[in-house]
């Protein structure tokens, strides 16, 4: 068996969860119990605090867990990243008042920074002789300064909505983050195969997130400048058709650069384009 842990809330939670229904693995109960085990996987789910979770896959608690690379970078603990899962981005990041005239990172010698992430902050402070006076706080960082706790302060950024009603803005982005799956270093063989194989179901899933599966009639004479436009993983799946001087095009293609795509193919010739999504793709 298994043991994954998870963040018990928020939107790594439900990413999280998104996911593991993508693998097709299914929990006993829906119930918000502290340990859920699969049905038809030897996986159970363990529900923790994020910042709890570094520490149970080092302790081995947990096998495995999904967190944020703010929290691995954190907690500073004895764990492998298994796999970066691209979702749950953000950047953790060093905002001022929004009237302030900032002159760079020297501007912080001699200030308090609010934070709940003192270790990444302390790192970067040592790293470029800045002396600040880090105040740890747990909940809402962003109205240290509008409450006189503080000077400026550290912490996560994803739209930057929150700093912009606070009156604050971002001056320097110390590192970027996204969900990462962890693991403990010592885990069985016998672990390490069931790892391997979730591991397979979840790049299945990752690597279909954002791809199209394109299908198209193309002019014979344009083919060669259509596959310049057009590659598939390896290259396009070409088939003749009946109506000579014309064949049936497969590939597959990133949804960002659909539009683009579609319309240089319609220049060249392409007719009855017919887009399918996928839901998982295995190379």
């Amino acid at each position: 068996m298994l043991r994954i842990a998870i963040q018990a809330k928020g939107r790594l939670y439900e990413e999280t969860m998104s996911l593991l229904n993508e693998t097709g693995i299914k929990l006993e109960s829906s119930k918000r119990l502290l340990l859920i085990p699969a049905r038809n996987f030897p996986l159970e789910v363990l529900f923790l605090r994020d910042d709890d979770i570094p520490q149970s896959v080092a302790d081995g608690v947990a096998d495995i867990g999904i967190v944020g690379e703010n929290e691995y970078a954190e907690k500073k603990k004895n764990v492998l990243i298994t796999k970066r899962l691209g979702f749950s981005k953000c950047r953790l990041s060093l905002a001022i008042p929004k009237e302030i005239d900032y002159t760079g990172i020297s501007w912080f010698n001699g200030k308090v920074i609010a934070t709940s992430y003192p270790e990444i902050l302390r790192d970067f402070l040592n790293e470029n002789n800045v002396s600040a006076d880090i105040h740890v706080i747990t909940g809402s960082v962003e109205i240290a300064p509008n409450i006189g706790l503080a000077d400026a302060i550290f912490d996560i950024v994803s739209s930057g909505s929150t700093l912009v009603t606070n009156h604050l803005k971002e001056v320097e982005v110390l590192m970027q983050s996204e969900a990462l799956m962890i693991s403990n270093p010592n885990l069985s063989d016998e672990k390490i195969t069931l790892l391997n194989e979730f591991l397979f179901r979840i790049e299945a899933v990752l690597l279909a997130d954002g791809k199209k599966y394109v299908l198209m009639n193309v002019p014979t004479d344009n083919i060669d400048k259509i596959i310049e436009v057009l590659p598939g993983i390896k290259s396009p799946t070409i088939m003749p058709l009946a109506k000579e001087g014309w064949n049936s095009l497969h590939a597959v293609i990133d949804e960002k650069r659909f539009w683009d795509i579609i319309w240089k193919l319609k220049k060249l010739g392409a007719e009855g384009i017919l887009v399918v999504p996928i839901e998982k793709m295995i190379l």
